[in-house]
């Protein structure tokens, strides 16, 4: 009988602590601060030839540069170089990659050269700034190679992480490496980017946002929702991709933005 009067009085108060939990040292919820959003407007509409899939996109000398792609699914693409004319969208080839061999990627102009990535091979290519001939190539050791830009002194690489590559211009060889964060957590799908006075502009995969990061720190200080952009994009050409591409005309000061197969070029203006 006590037997049965002790494990009653155990489940008694095991049930008893089960209904009184241990109250919560605090009710206060830490919110990390949303990035702000840099508000746009569209000023001018070009057309944009939509057998292009969208890897580099950038001005030089005046003139719109754009690196393409080439998917297996989508036979009709090649991995070209060349310059796009923003009146009528008329594509005129520079240099085009064998696309059984290499999936062209992000571009970019320093001290009198034109340099390319590649997608998965781990080589870029070298050409000359004016003839389009190549005079070398470079090997990195980033898995993937996504996109380049240049702060003046070095080459700045995405490869989808949350890490942005500088490289020396001279050696090639990495001389720093930046972590992206964005309210205080790692950004990665860092793609197409974009140096406009002092900051850096990079595309997100997948994503119809471009985030304007800080190079000082890294941190993600600003961020452009292109959403409508996109949706636009895919009723007028349904094969439309994701977002990718912005351009800096530092001579006009005006940004250009497009996607993978959009049919259209923006013009946007923001503060910048």
């Amino acid at each position: 009988m006590k037997q049965f009067l002790l494990l009653g009085l155990m489940v008694s108060i095991i049930f008893s602590c089960s209904n009184n939990p241990i109250p919560p040292e605090s009710d206060d919820v830490v919110v990390a601060p949303a990035t702000p959003f840099i508000n746009y407007a569209v000023t001018k509409y070009y057309p944009h030839d939509t057998s292009l899939f969208t890897e580099g996109f950038l001005f030089h000398d005046g003139k719109l540069f754009e690196s393409t792609g080439s998917p297996n699914d989508i036979p009709q693409t090649k991995s070209m170089i060349g310059v796009t004319e923003l009146a009528t969208g008329k594509f005129d080839k520079k240099i085009e990659l064998d696309k059984s061999r290499y999936f062209g990627e992000g571009i970019v102009f320093l001290n009198n050269k034109l340099y390319q990535l590649t997608y998965k091979n781990q080589v870029g290519f070298i050409y000359d700034a004016n003839t389009f001939k190549q005079t070398g190539q470079f090997k990195y050791s980033n898995v993937e190679g996504w996109s380049l830009t240049t702060d003046g002194t070095h080459l700045i690489m995405s490869d989808g992480s949350d890490k942005l590559t500088y490289l020396d211009a001279v050696a090639l060889k990495p001389a720093s490496v930046l972590k992206v964060t964005e309210n205080g957590l790692p950004r990665d799908s860092l793609n197409e980017l974009e140096f406009i006075k002092g900051f850096i502009y990079a595309n997100i995969w997948q994503n119809n946002s471009i985030v304007k990061i800080d190079p000082a720190n890294g941190k993600v200080v600003g961020k452009i929702d292109l959403s409508s952009l996109a949706f636009e994009a895919r009723n007028k050409n349904p094969r439309a991709d994701v977002l990718n591409g912005i351009a800096y005309d530092s001579i006009t000061d005006k940004i250009y933005v497009t996607g993978k197969m959009w049919p259209n070029i923006y013009e946007l203006n923001f503060t910048h």
